[in-house]
């Protein structure tokens, strides 16, 4: 019985010093970096999970490019441990590293006489998550259409303040991702300035007082097949009494009906 015992016992110590040492290990993948600190192109990148594609965005520097009228199209893909990370908080891990896959667009080639279709490389670039080694926590790297490793933008590069400004997830453009955008906001990780983005786009205007109001708490009424929303009973009850004196009223942009 002692050698049983003794025997589980270092079991559950080995076992321990296991999980301890690979708390500290990245992820298998996560960010590699040569020993100068330049970040290793993931050339597996494509089987990681997919998170959205752009026609014509603009806000990194190879999409930049593009203003010649033939837009480019940018593929989005995060490595799969950071977005099961995700997925499960709302919020991106440390060693989370993004790739973006800038392409040509082409249209009325082989059978198609419409539209835009994906075509040559035209660079790959990525943002890497890792608090040790960088002050902001966040890193920005330009490959081109080379697979030699790249060295971190300078913090200067406008990258940096569009993320940390613009960002709606932890320096990331999640508002451009729709699947993370919801699992964002059931988590409560939007930040500030995007929430209340959201909370002002998504009110109407009750007709009667001008106040906005949220559609989905107010109180409201149909009349000739359209929804009117109201901040209060008062409100509802003076529009119902006499709809066509608000109506007849120059009515601010979103009137409050839908």
């Amino acid at each position: 019985m002692k050698r049983v015992v003794v025997g589980i016992t270092g079991l559950a110590a080995i076992l321990a010093v296991f999980m301890v040492e690979a708390a500290d290990r990245p992820e298998a993948d996560g960010p590699k970096f040569t020993a100068e600190g330049q970040l290793v192109r993931p050339n597996d990148y494509r089987e990681w999970v997919y998170l959205s594609s752009g026609l014509g965005m603009t806000y990194g520097p190879a999409a930049e490019a593009a203003r010649d009228g033939n837009p480019r199209f940018d593929n989005v893909f995060v490595n799969p441990a950071s977005y099961r990370a995700f997925m499960a908080t709302g919020k991106w891990p440390d060693k989370t590293i993004f790739v973006l896959e800038v392409r040509a667009s082409e249209s009325k080639a082989s059978i198609n006489n419409g539209g835009r279709f994906q075509g040559s490389l035209a660079g790959i670039e990525a943002e890497v998550k890792d608090e040790k080694r960088f002050p902001s926590k966040w890193a920005f790297f330009g490959f081109g259409t080379s697979t030699a490793p790249a060295r971190m933008l300078p913090t200067t590069a406008q990258c940096y303040s569009c993320h940390s400004t613009n960002g709606a997830v932890d320096n990331t453009f999640v508002q451009f991702y729709p699947t993370l955008l919801e699992v964002a906001r059931s988590k409560g990780t939007l930040n500030t300035k995007v929430a209340q983005a959201e909370a002002a786009e998504a009110q109407v205007v009750d007709v009667v007082c001008k106040m906005g109001v949220d559609p989905k708490q107010a109180l409201k009424t149909e009349y000739k097949g359209k929804t009117y929303y109201f901040c209060q009973q008062a409100c509802k009850d003076n529009f119902e009494g006499s709809p066509e004196t608000y109506l007849s009223e120059a009515a601010p942009k979103g009137n409050g009906s839908k």
